[in-house]
């Protein structure tokens, strides 16, 4: 097919241009190519047309939870919202701790996903932080390590695990929490907590196991990315890192860079982890974002049930959905607004990621026709109701955004259409 009347981004800049697909591949980008009598035209006019985006931080709960949901609704939850690779967190039940085990995840995957969906490892053997996986047996399944949903507690097992990563040239992806200092809390220990009296998550269990790690990562030259960063610290910490040579990333998420404590409301749907930070903390963020020092935009979609988000702050499972919102809630919130480039956005959430883990594929000739097609001017109001994903829970519910996807391609076939 051929993809005309869109635009591209060129230097940060938007130009018209056409995109020839073949054989899943794209064969010509420009405005003078030649299409034979009959091939299939897809109307892109008026229109960004971007390479695919690439979540490194979903939680699709199969196998195991699939009541909250699975590879195949993910998936397609992904590709509404304009994905076409997602790499799946190992908080599952069996947990891929094993070649066993992230093969079984695996058969699903090769059945019923409509995207790339790539699955981690756990780091220790059931996420309980005691032993470590065959870090060897693992390396060519998995797209990289993770006991996401808990942090390493033991400084030792991280340095081994490190290790290990380092030797094999494997990325660990670090959920950094520091328990002893979580004292029940729930949300972010800060204005809103104090005057609505709930119990406080402090910013430290966040960067405090962060700058354990940044040395670790230097002792060992193991590749480290940090999840789902929230605080101010955590930025700067990870900004000295990069300063210092280190080989250390790091991801945030379209709710921390959209909301904050202010914004709570006495509602499951906004309750996560970690928790909306201060003003102040989003603003960090946001220039992270904008200067570099955040890699990638993440979504950390994780669904639960509705009965599960049905229990207010204090009594709900933790986390929200994300796929189908990211990019409008990005754009809408930031780009419109002037705070982050629209090019800053696309790369962030496309080829960013894609470098921190060294996966293939961008908008140039010769790669897969792995495709979203963007009406940037197209408004809506976001309600959980529509979505794809079996998770309805969006603090974004009732929210006019604009930036709609029209079109998602995997491999040239289109696996989304939103017209």
């Amino acid at each position: 097919m051929i993809i005309k009347g869109g635009e591209i981004l060129i230097d940060g800049k938007r130009v018209p241009s056409d995109v020839l697909v073949r054989d899943s591949r794209i064969l010509a980008i420009g405005n003078d190519i030649f299409t034979p009598e009959g091939e299939e035209v897809l109307d892109a006019s008026g229109c960004l047309v971007s390479y695919g985006f690439a979540d490194l931080h979903v939680h699709f709960r199969e196998p195991g939870y699939s009541y909250k949901e699975t590879i195949r609704t993910g998936s397609l939850a992904a590709a509404a919202g304009g994905y076409t690779c997602v790499c799946t967190m190992p908080n599952l039940n069996p947990v891929p701790d094993s070649v066993d085990n992230i093969a079984l995840e695996q058969e699903i995957i090769d059945r019923d996903a409509v995207i790339d969906v790539l699955p981690y490892a756990s780091i220790t053997l059931g996420r309980r932080g005691g032993e470590l996986v065959d870090f060897a047996a693992l390396k060519n399944r998995a797209v990289a390590f993770s006991d996401d949903g808990s942090g390493v507690q033991d400084e030792a097992m991280m340095r081994a695990a490190m290790l290990c990563a380092a030797s094999l040239d494997c990325v660990i992806a670090a959920h950094c929490e520091d328990n002893s200092l979580l004292r029940g809390g729930y949300i972010h220990e800060g204005r809103y907590a104090a005057a609505h009296g709930h119990k406080g998550i402090c910013s430290e269990s966040e960067w405090g196991p962060i700058a354990r790690d940044i040395e670790l990562s230097a002792e060992t030259g193991c590749r480290y990315h940090v999840c789902h960063i929230s605080t101010r610290r955590s930025v700067e910490l990870i900004r000295e890192a990069k300063a210092r040579g280190l080989k250390v990333s790091c991801e945030t998420a379209p709710h921390y860079l959209a909301l904050c404590e202010d914004d709570l409301r006495e509602d499951g749907r906004f309750k996560m982890n970690p928790p909306l930070r201060s003003a102040d903390d989003r603003q960090a963020l946001i220039e992270g974002l904008c200067d570099g020092t955040i890699d990638a935009i993440a979504t950390d979609h994780a669904p639960h049930s509705a009965e599960e988000k049905s229990k207010g702050l204090r009594g709900s499972a933790m986390g929200i959905v994300g796929l189908e919102t990211a990019f409008p809630v990005v754009y809408t919130t930031l780009v419109k607004t002037g705070k982050l480039s629209l090019a800053r956005a696309i790369d962030a959430l496309t080829d960013s990621p894609r470098r921190v883990f060294g996966l293939k594929g961008s908008l140039k000739k010769g790669e897969k026709a792995d495709l979203c097609i963007i009406d940037l001017n197209a408004g809506g109001i976001i309600r959980g109701e529509n979505f794809q994903s079996m998770g309805k829970a969006t603090p974004f519910e009732g929210m006019e955004c604009c930036g709609q996807v029209r079109y998602t391609l995997k491999d040239g076939k289109i696996v989304w259409k939103n017209i």
